[in-house]
This record gives C-alpha cells, sequence and structure tokens, in this order.
C-alpha cells in the first residue's frame, strides 16, 4: 500500500512538472511583438516606421537569446482612433498569435488595448502611452509603462518652472486622454506649491490653427503658457507662439511632451528657450550615441525618446521570454519585475509592481541657432531627476491590485 502511495504521489510530481513546463512553452515557438502606432498622423515623426525599425534593432541584438527563439515583428496602424487600435490588437490575439504589443502612442489608444488585454496571455509594453492612469487606477498585471508619463513630465517641468518664478500658468490643451491627464497632474502639483492655474483653452487633435487659443494664453498674463499636448499639434502651437510674440512678450513658454524630432521639425529659431523634459537624449554617452548612429543610418534621423523606449522594452521583454521560457504575459512580465537592471539606453532600471518602469528623467533647454553645432544637436541639460522622484510613488497610484 505504501509503494502504491509513493507511485500515485511520484506520477502526480510528474504530472505537475509537465503542466508548469507545457505552461512555461513558447507558443508555437515564434514570439511575435506587434508595434502599433500611428504612421501616416500627428505621431509618425516621433513613433511611426522608426517604432517598428527600432524594434527590428532589437530582436536583432537579441540574436535568439542563446536559445535560438525566433522572433517576428509586425505593425499595425492605429490611426489614432482607439476602436481601430482595439480591432487590430483583436486580430492579433485571436488570429495572427501575437504575443506582445508595444509603443501606443495615443493615451486613448493605449488605454482601450490595455483594457482588452487584461487577463490574456498579451503583454502590453506602453513604452509610448502617456496616461498615468495605466500604472494607476487601470493597471494591469499584463502591462509594463517605459519611457514617461503624464505625472512624471508634469512634475518635473512644473518644478523646475516654480523654482525658476513662474508662479501663473495657462495650458493649452489637446483635448483627448492625454493632455487633460498632463493638464490634471500639472494643475494639482502647482496648486500644491502655491500657483495658480489662470486658464485653459482646449483643441482637437490634428489642429492647425492655434491663433485663438494662443490670443487667450496671451490675455491672460500667465507667466508660462504650457501645451499639453504632441507631435504636429504642440509643433503648430510653439511655432505660432514665436509668430505671435509670446515669448518676446515676456511669457515663458513650456512643452509637456515634445521630442527631439519635434524641435528638428519647429526649427531652433521658434523652438529656442523652450523648456521640457525628456527620459532619453541621442547625445548623453557612448550607448546612446552609438545606437542614435545604427539608428540613423537607417531612418535618416536621430531616433526619439519613445523610438528608444520601443527598443529598450522589446529587448528586455524578449530577455524575459528566453529567461522563462514562456511568451504568456502571466509568466514572463512577474519576471521582468523581478530584479533591477542597466538599461543600454536609459541606464539603470527597475520595474515596480503597478508595472511602472523607473529611471531617471531630464530637464532640458531648446539651445538657440548659434549654439547649436549639427543637426539634432539640440539640448543643453539643466537638471537631473532621479528615478525614485521622477515618478509618482506606487502607494499614490490607486493601482487595485498592488497592496
Amino acid at each position: 500500500m505504501n509503494r502504491l502511495r509513493k507511485v500515485a504521489a511520484l506520477s502526480a510530481s510528474l504530472l505537475a512538472m509537465c503542466v508548469a513546463r507545457a505552461g512555461a512553452e513558447i507558443s508555437d515557438r515564434v514570439v511575435r511583438v506587434g508595434v502599433l502606432n500611428d504612421t501616416s498622423g500627428i505621431f509618425q515623426d516621433t513613433n511611426g516606421p522608426g517604432s517598428v525599425e527600432a524594434a527590428k534593432m532589437a530582436a536583432e541584438d537579441f540574436a535568439g537569446g542563446g536559445k535560438d527563439i525566433k522572433v517576428e515583428i509586425v505593425s499595425g496602424d492605429h490611426q489614432n482612433k482607439a476602436d481601430v487600435g482595439v480591432a487590430i490588437v483583436r486580430r492579433w490575439l485571436d488570429v495572427d498569435k501575437v504575443d506582445a504589443v508595444v509603443d501606443l502612442p495615443n493615451s486613448s489608444v493605449g488605454l482601450a488595448v490595455n483594457s482588452l488585454t487584461r487577463g490574456t496571455k498579451m503583454t502590453v509594453l506602453a513604452s509610448s502611452t502617456a496616461s498615468s492612469d495605466l500604472t494607476g487606477s487601470q493597471c494591469s498585471p499584463n502591462l509594463v509603462q517605459w519611457v514617461t508619463d503624464t505625472w512624471s513630465i508634469a512634475h518635473s517641468t512644473a518644478g523646475a518652472m516654480l523654482r525658476r518664478g513662474g508662479d501663473t500658468w495657462f495650458f493649452i490643451t489637446v483635448n483627448y486622454a492625454l493632455g487633460t491627464s498632463i493638464e490634471r497632474d500639472a494643475t494639482a502639483y502647482i496648486e500644491s506649491k502655491g500657483g495658480k492655474a489662470l486658464g485653459s483653452a482646449r483643441h482637437p487633435l490634428g489642429t492647425a490653427d492655434f491663433s485663438s487659443l494662443l490670443l487667450q494664453a496671451q490675455s491672460s498674463g500667465a507667466k508660462v503658457v504650457a501645451f499639453a499636448n504632441a507631435g504636429a499639434d504642440a509643433n503648430n502651437a510653439v511655432k505660432q507662439a514665436a509668430e505671435y510674440g509670446l515669448r518676446a512678450g515676456g511669457q515663458k513658454l513650456v512643452a509637456f511632451l515634445v521630442f527631439v524630432n519635434d524641435v528638428h521639425a519647429m526649427g531652433l529659431k521658434a523652438a529656442q528657450g523652450l523648456l521640457l523634459t525628456e527620459a532619453f537624449y541621442w547625445d548623453m554617452n557612448d550607448q546612446t550615441r552609438a545606437f542614435a548612429k545604427r539608428f540613423s543610418a537607417r531612418m535618416g534621423k536621430a531616433p526619439s525618446a519613445n523610438q528608444a523606449g520601443v527598443y529598450s522594452a522589446t529587448l528586455a521583454y524578449l530577455k524575459a521570454v528566453a529567461a522563462t521560457d514562456s511568451d504568456d504575459a502571466s509568466i514572463v512580465v512577474p519576471q521582468m519585475k523581478k530584479a533591477p537592471f542597466i538599461d543600454p539606453l536609459f541606464g539603470p532600471m527597475s520595474i515596480r509592481m503597478d508595472g511602472r518602469a523607473l529611471h531617471n528623467m531630464y530637464l532640458f533647454e531648446v539651445k538657440s541657432p548659434e549654439e547649436s553645432r549639427a543637426p539634432y544637436d539640440y539640448y543643453k541639460l539643466v537638471d537631473t531627476i532621479p528615478a525614485d522622484q521622477a515618478f509618482r510613488p506606487m502607494a499614490e497610484g490607486g493601482c487595485p491590485f498592488v497592496k
């Protein structure tokens, strides 16, 4: 009888091991990463084809992870529409066997995809989705948020301006989740430090003429005019602010979500003196310069922080797949959160339980035309915000699964 019990116990143990091993296998022996972004609209320069190329670079550098793991990169254009993005990801899940989705500029799209994938086997690498709700009230065990978020850029940039005497603000805000989150987080911080938000003007995505909004900002008398938008919207707003003489009239201009590619599009004459916060700049160190050189050889331009984030998040994900022999989010994402690591582009990094990737943030001031030595030599480092101060404390986020 004892022998039978031992045999039964051994059989049960072997069965459990087989089940665990089966659960840890890479589905169909191919890891598919889907780059979902805007390839033809306002984010095509900071994301678009460059993000796809960055993901391919990460797959090349992963080189099978020492286990001959095959990686395929696919891509989709969400057209800045949440329903379009959700339809693409649903097809990737149900038909195309895509294991992870990366990039996701446009917070409305990112939040919708986050809801769709919660509880599935798909990992969400929100490397370009700025809404801080992704690691707050809308957090998901499937998701890791890379690069930046609205809390981080709002607090870093607003704090710098408050220290420089900029205690009254007017916001020009894109009227969807990205802009409203930035304005909300920045206003709360400014008012907590004794400053005032004197007003805001909202605009739809893809606005060409900012004249009426800029006149409101000008007449408000605010010391700081802040652009809570991104992509072509931010480019147009900053260029037109220079034409309307806001800076010449003594108002300081702040852009919450502008990248080096945007500054290139604006031109230094219009953008000089602009303050902005970034997680990555191509000219920070030897590793960032080497990545930028490779990227530029393929794309003909410097990489944005978002494109660097696609590379970084994809590579970290693939390393976790290799470490676990699984592409199931319930196994891979906890592996990504296990221990701090040195990222080749963002430096020392760790990923919290709520999915927030922690790394340093940097406050930059845009150079004048006379200070710039070459194309994309556009930033002066003003301040470094350490990782433990750069992002919202986890206890304040309200993530439901974090105790």
